[in-house]
Parts: C-alpha cells; structure tokens; sequence
C-alpha cells in the first residue's frame, strides 16, 4: 500500500502488450500502452507536457531529487532538520479542532522518541488508511511547534523489511501542470510511469549513439546507465555522471547537424566564381576608399575573397560592433562581384536604415562608374519602374533596400551577391527568397552589429562560417557612459545644454513597453512635454520621432536632426538601428532600466561616431531590479560589445536573445550554454574532427552516431536552419 502516489519495487506495474516489434520499436509505442495511463490522461499529458510516447516520458527529466535512501531516527531531530525519514508504529490517532481548525492528528513512534504526523485537508481518506500499531516510513518537512517535532501532510507508506534503512535511489520529482496534478498525475506519479517504463527496457533499446572512442576518452556511462541514473540516481555522484553524459549528448548532436548542413554546403553545393579584382576595385581602395582599412577588415575582406572565389556558394555571418566599419567592408565585395560582371543587393530592415546605407554608399561612389538604386516600400510609379529595368538588363550594379527587393517583381540578369544588414530582423524565408534571384544562389553575407557570445555563435549560427571585426577605426573615441537617478535630471539637462552651446546634438530616448502602445505613446508625449520645458523654443528647436508616425514625417523629422535644423532627437527606440549624425555627442536613456543590455548597447552607439567626446546617460527610476542594476554596471563599465553579449546571455539566458526565441534551436532539455561552455566546446571539436575525418559517417566507429541521425530525421527542425 502506497499513500504518496509513488512507486516501490514490489508493485505490480506492468506496461500493456505492445503489439509492434518491441526490439525496435518500443520507444516509439504511445505513452497509453502503459498501466494507469488512460485515454484522457494520454490525452492530457500530450497538451500538457509533449509527452505522446515512451521516449517522449523517458525524455522528460525530473527538476529534483527528495533523498530517502537513509532513516533518521526521531530523538536526532532538531529545528536545523528541514526534511525527514523515519520509521516506526502508529500509537494514536485522533480528530482535534472544529470547523476551519478541524485537524487530524496521529502519533508516531520509534524506539528513540515521538513525531506528530498532522493533516488539515483529506482527512476522512487518511483515516480509512492508517491504522493504530500498523508500521509505517514516513518522509516530508519537519516543523516544531510547542518544542515538538511535527510533519504535516507526510508521504506515508507501509513499512517494509526489504529494505530497512531506506529506498535503493533518490526519488525523482516531475515537472507537472495543474491540470494534471487535478487528474492524479503530480510529478510523483509521473515518476510512478517513468519506473514502469524503465523496468521493460534493455541495453539493446537505448544503444549506444557516441563513438566507442569518445565514450572513452570522456569517461562516459553507457546510455542507457545514463536514462537509469538521471531518473533514479543511486547517489547525487551517480546522478552527475548522467547529466555529463546527455548533456554532451544533446551539444554533440547540434553541433554535428550544423556541422553536416555547412558541410554539404562546402562539398556539393555549386556557387559563383568571382575569379578576378578588377578595376572598380582598385581604382576604390586606391583613389576612393576613405580611411585605411583596419586589421580586422583586411582579414574578413581575405576570408569572404575566398569564399566568393572558391566555386561553393557563401553563407557567411559577419558581426562587428557598432561603427567597426563592417559595411565598407560589404560595398568592397560588391564592387569586386561587379568586376566579374555581377550585380549585387544589400537587405535592410527599415526604410531608413536603407536611406542610410544608400546615402553613405552614393556619397563615397559618387565620381565612380557604378549604378547604385534604392527601392523600399515607398518606390513609387516611374522611379520604381525604372529601378525594376535597370536590375533586369544589367545596367544596375548595387539595389540597396528593404524587403521590397525580394518581390517577385524584382528580377535581376544576375545576381552574385546579397548582403543582408541586421539579420535578426529577418526570417529565413525572406533569406532564402534572396536565392531564388539566380539560378545558381549568390554568395550570402548577413551581417549584424548585435556582438553574438561566441557560445550563441557556436549554437544558433553554427551552420554559418563566421567572421568578426573585432577593432575599431582609428580616431573612434570610447563613449563616456554614466548612471543617474532620476532626481538628477536637472544636472543631466544642464550638461545637454552646455553640448548644445558646443554646437554638438543630443538624443533623449524612452523605452517602447511591449504590453501597451497607447502607454507608451503617452510617455513619450509627456516626455516630450518635459524636455520642451527644459529646452524651450525658439531658443532651442527638437525633432520628435516614433513608430506611430507616418513614414514620410519621421523621415522630415530625421532629416531635421540630421541637418542639424534641431538639436535635440526626443525618440522611442526606432533610433536603435538607422541614423548617423557624427555631430551628435550626447544620448539620455530614460528609465534605462526597462531596456535589455544589447538594446542599450546599439542605442549608444548612435553616438560617438564623430572626432569629439561623446556620452551616454543612463537615468532611472527607483524600482531598478537586480538584474536591472547587473545591465547598468555592465554597460557603465565598458564599452566592448563582445564583453556585453556575454554578459547579456548570462544574465538572460540564451532563450531570451533577440532572434533565438522563435528559432528552436536552443530548446535543449539539459544543457545550458552558458554554464555548459566547456562541455559545449569539447562537443564542438569533437563534431569538427568527426566531420572532417569521416563526412559521411562510413567508419566503423561512427555508425552508432549515423543510425542515431538517421532515426531522428523529420524530428527535428534542422532542415530549416539557414
């Protein structure tokens, strides 16, 4: 007899006759083929948990582990005791109290002492159960009251002499729902299926799915020692051991379907040769090019050179920090694609983003021989028209846009290169609509000045090959970067001022709240109210711009600023990505702590991009949070935006990184990849040699880790990765 809802070894738990092929299928089998699990609980643990199969269970891995392998003896017991096994005879049984105090109480006895046992709900069910001089072992917290050591609400079970001193393994506890928990399936009694499920299965059902050498060189218990172990551990050792095992598991095996998608692509795919460096290139870096180039951008331009070159189609993710000079990097490239007589298009994801690139690109081409258009959703009519012609006669050398340059209508005579600007803004779809431009696919650069943690690269870009600009342009001064409170706002607004009889500009920037577009509106109106006040015309004129103005008003009245027609931009965060005014050397984040580290990062740099001393103001409220406070003494301390990701992705988690969310690709069930980092790169260099030696997995060795693959196609959503 069981009272806990939980599982001992003399039970008779029996999984129903599974008419498959045990041998090779029984994971596969629906989780209703096990005893107790009936039609409306299969029902409920699939909406619930995910769980439609044996696998599905054996893969649902318990939070916690309740130690009841030892007894303790009741006189041992003291208020530092938080949780309890002890053993012993029922003496006494009665009903105290009345109405909403009305309480059961039984005593318990053991050859050192006394412990009440109390329950306050279910009590007409606990006294058809118990029974005076009926021994019992009975585990929960332990409380005092009155000098008296008490448990209330105890798991209780018969006692038994198999095992005296307590239970063989340290008792899972399971992940569960209220729903479930309303059915009878808290997470005991799903540890209650999950011991069922593993009393039917053999070695020969969880085979092995690493090397025979990488078993051994890592030390690792056999798979299925690994499921036994993570679920009903002997000891927290034995415990560890198989948390080490699939954890490395679950890193190897996205690494290596990573591995295998940019493998492919490196082996059979056909991409466009760019053979040669031509004139327009030359004559650019010699006569055109307006800074030397930095070491980090002589080595990225070498690595994509080599890349468009080699007669494989390119994929490649370039990332560098705000201002690191990663477009000049891209018009390059596109100037040498239009040297082997192809054309070439940059993606942005706002309209003027796109103005932007288009104005710096015109500017520094302007005495060139190269075609440079934009078209974005406000191409109208006869400018439209004519951008549509030159890309399909090949006249146009480089389309500059948003997604407006993936329409259908956008037919190029060919297409060699596409460079994707902020790829976290766009999905995979409208990525691959960009090969569709050719009928052999162009060379891809997306580019981001988001910095990615390198574990983050590894993980949700590991398909990519990978380049950093990892130093600044010469002359680009660090930005001075300052926390206030919000009672300092006088002093913050004077320093503003005194900028502004520099002749310098300034952003004040309010953060955008997910929840409501009307409160945030609103803010930012009052806001604006509050910086007129402190900034009154006509002695100082201030441009306004947010995301519920028309398109052709917020670009007027980014014009304004950027002209230096006004001083001051009052702005939500559509200023992250987009506007470039060198003159401008002072922003205010108001309430700063209601922005995330990377956002607060690629809002400063907005600033900074001219020859003076530049800063950034971060002013809060009074309700900053812990984390909050983490952000800020992150970004006051530095200005690299690899040291912020990192701590970005620590201090968030991976889940919570713009462009991952949605992604699916760090739903691990163990693994973390920010504590994990060295399990992460051990399962990395370990995928690389095996791809590299073995690509398509014939050795002997590797053919555990082939049929694995091979098992779990259609499973996961790897074949979508780009």
């Amino acid at each position: 007899m069981c009272f806990c809802g939980y599982i001992l070894p003399a039970l008779n738990i029996f999984v129903k006759t599974n008419p498959i092929n045990p041998v090779h299928t029984i994971l596969t089998s629906p989780v209703e083929y096990i005893t107790g699990v009936t039609t409306l609980k299969g029902d409920l643990l699939k909406k619930e948990l995910g769980i439609f199969t044996f696998n599905d269970l054996l893969n649902h891995f318990p939070f916690r582990h309740v130690d009841k392998t030892k007894l303790d003896k009741i006189a041992s017991l003291n208020p530092n005791t938080e949780y309890a096994q002890v053993a012993g005879k029922i003496t006494q049984i009665e009903m105290l109290g009345e109405g909403r105090g009305r309480r059961l109480v039984a005593s318990l006895q053991d050859d050192t002492g006394e412990i009440e046992l109390v329950w306050f709900q279910g009590i007409s069910w606990v006294q058809k159960a118990i029974h005076i001089g009926h021994q019992y072992l009975v585990f929960g917290r332990v409380t005092f009251f009155m000098r008296n050591a008490q448990i209330a609400h105890p798991e209780l079970e018969n006692f038994t002499v198999q095992k005296p001193d307590g239970k063989f393994y340290l008792e899972p506890v399971y992940p569960s729902t209220e729903k479930l928990k309303a059915k009878g399936l808290n997470g005991r009694a799903i540890g209650k299926l999950t011991y069922a499920l593993l009393q039917i299965l053999a070695e020969k059902d969880l085979p092995e799915n690493l090397p025979e050498p990488v078993i051994k060189q890592y030390k690792f218990i056999s798979r299925f020692n690994a499921y036994r172990q993570i679920h009903f551990p002997a000891s927290d050792k034995h415990y560890q051991h198989a948390v080490r095992r699939l954890k490395f598991e679950e890193l190897f095996f996205a690494q290596l379907r990573l591995g295998l998608i940019k493998s492919t692509r490196h082996r059979f795919s056909k991409g466009l040769v760019f053979d040669k460096v031509g004139e327009l290139f030359n004559s650019f870096y010699k006569s055109y090019l307006p800074f030397e180039l930095t070491n980090a951008q002589k080595r990225v331009l070498k690595e994509i050179r080599k890349d468009a070159g080699s007669s494989k189609q390119m994929n490649r993710l370039l990332q560098g920090d705000v201002g690191s000079g990663k477009t000049i990097v891209a018009l390059m490239m596109m100037l040498i694609a239009a040297d082997n007589d192809f054309q070439a298009v940059l993606m942005a994801p706002t309209e003027i983003l796109a103005q932007q690139h288009y104005n710096s690109i015109t500017g520094i081409l302007k005495d060139m021989p190269v075609c440079v258009k934009m078209l974005t959703g406000s191409s109208k009519g006869k400018e439209r028209k004519e951008v549509l012609k030159l890309c399909e006669d090949g006249s146009l050398n480089i389309l500059i846009g948003t997604h407006a340059v993936i329409e259908d209508k956008v037919v190029f005579k060919n297409l060699g290169f596409a460079v994707i600007d902020e790829q976290h803004k766009f999905g995979v779809a409208q990525r691959a609509q960009l090969w569709k431009k050719n009928t052999i696919p162009p060379h891809v650069l997306v580019m981001t000045a988001t910095p990615i943690p390198r574990t983050l690269a590894l993980t949700a870009y590991g398909d990519l090959d990978y380049s950093v600009i990892d130093e600044l342009p010469p002359g680009r001064q660090p930005i001075n970067t300052l926390h206030r409170p919000e009672s300092a706002r006088p002093q913050v607004m004077d320093f503003v001022k005194d900028e502004i009889k520099k002749g310098r500009q300034a952003y004040i920037v309010y953060p955008l709240i997910e929840e409501s577009s009307k409160l945030d509106y609103e803010n930012l109106m009052k806001g604006y109210e509050e910086v007129k006040s402190f900034f009154p015309e006509p002695k100082y004129w201030i441009s306004m711009v947010h995301g519920k103005q028309k398109a052709d008003v917020k670009e007027a009245n980014m014009q304004r600023f950027v002209k230096a027609d006004t001083q001051i931009m009052v702005s939500t965060t559509v200023i992250e990505v987009g506007v470039n005014v060198p003159n401008a050397s002072v922003m205010v984040i108001e309430s700063a702590e209601k922005f995330g580290l990377s956002q607060l990062h690629q809002l400063r740099g907005r600033v900074g991009r001219g020859a003076e001393k530049s800063f950034c103001i971060l002013l809060t409220g009074p309700k900053a949070s812990n984390d909050a406070r983490e952000r800020l003494k992150t970004m006051v301390a530095t200005n690299d935006g690899f040291r912020i990701a990192e701590k970005d992705l620590e201090i968030r988690g991976p889940g919570d990184i713009e462009g991952t969310k949605q992604s699916g690709l760090l739903n691990f069930k163990l693994a973390n990849i920010v504590h994990d980092k060295i399990i992460l790169e051990a399962a990395k260099n370990i995928a690389e040699i095996l791809l590299e030696n073995d690509p398509d997995m014939i050795f002997a060795d590797n053919l555990p880790v082939k049929n694995f693959i091979q098992q779990q196609k259609g499973k996961t959503a790897w074949s979508k990765i780009s």
